[in-house]
């Protein structure tokens, strides 16, 4: 990412900075969370800016800067819709008022992140609003902010089509670069590939058994009744790999011939009765993975990472 041209890496999790920081990873570093309070002194050591909206969490922070002897970059996040993190516009003034005579912080623009929570897509309208309160922020103030931070991978589309307000300059992107796709409806976005994340798992054990269970039936381990399609007799393959690893909600069969058929918190139960010829114990299964899959895989201990260079 940062050969390709991005002007920071930005992570949610502090403890993923560190290792990034730890594996010779030489950027400048973005807290994309709002920060905890008990957390100030690991933000301030660990990145150089971060998304606020607690006028407490930036005074902790301001004095956190003052004893290393520092200065932190924030964004503060303004709430458009999305009703996840922000403050709300008409406190945004009041806010600000308190925020801009902490030391030790410099406010170094404005936000807002929609899509994630509620779905509000981004439009001319909302960021249209941002540049609005930018402005007026700058004017009120007499403060230059140096970032409109209005886009993540669901604002795409409004950029491609020339529609995005020139004073966004700032775009958190992660799922359109990883997965290939903008967020809004989840399309390929062009000139990408949707495969560079494959899930591999290995066949534990093969056998012909019926497809629906019989004897009285309760709860699931997490709780759930499942219902099961009576196929008849069916080829089950069961993986190792389960809830606890992966959504598996969030997983598809490369080969079209497989089909999920359950999973409990360690296993993949898989109906493989249309590829049954030369399948054996041993053999691994390929799926390909949206965001909630990806995100649970990667932060999976029990999951393996290896890179693969694609070949051409």
């Amino acid at each position: 990412m940062v050969r390709a041209g991005v002007t920071a890496i930005a992570d949610s999790r502090l403890e993923n900075i560190d290792r990034l920081k730890a594996g010779g990873v030489d950027t400048p570093f973005m807290l994309v969370r709002i920060p905890a309070l008990s957390a100030v002194d690991h933000v301030v050591e660990s990145v150089d800016s971060s998304l606020n909206s607690e006028l407490a969490v930036l005074e902790a922070l301001s004095r956190a800067a003052l004893r290393r002897g520092c200065i932190h970059e924030v964004i503060l996040m303004v709430d458009l819709g999305d009703l996840r993190e922000g403050v709300w516009p008409d406190d945004l003034p009041t806010f600000l008022a308190a925020a801009i005579e902490l030391p030790g912080i410099r406010i170094k623009g404005l936000g807002t992140n929609l899509a994630c929570f509620r779905g509000v897509i981004p439009s001319e309208d909302n960021m249209a609003r941002l540049v609005e309160l930018a402005d007026g922020i700058e004017q009120k103030f007499r403060i230059e902010l140096e970032l409109v931070s209005g886009a993540n991978s669901s604002g795409l589309s409004l950029i491609a089509a020339g529609h995005m307000p020139n004073r966004v300059n700032h775009a958190r992107i992660g799922e359109a670069i990883l997965l290939g796709r903008e967020t809004t409806h989840r399309d390929p976005w062009p000139g990408t590939y949707q495969d560079a994340f494959i899930l591999h798992a290995e066949i534990l054990e093969l056998k012909n058994k019926p497809s629906s269970p019989f004897g009285e039936l309760g709860e699931d381990a997490f709780g759930g009744h499942p219902g099961f399609e009576d196929r008849g007799d069916i080829l089950c393959a069961l993986l190792n790999v389960g809830r606890e690893d992966v959504d598996v909600h969030g997983i598809v069969p490369i080969d079209t011939r497989f089909s999920i058929f359950g999973a409990s918190s360690g296993y993949l139960v898989i109906d493989a009765s249309r590829a049954a010829e030369g399948l054996q114990v041993g053999d691994e299964l390929m799926f390909s993975v949206n965001y909630s899959a990806l995100l649970a895989a990667m932060t999976s201990e029990y999951v393996k990472k290896r890179s693969h260079r694609r070949a051409g």
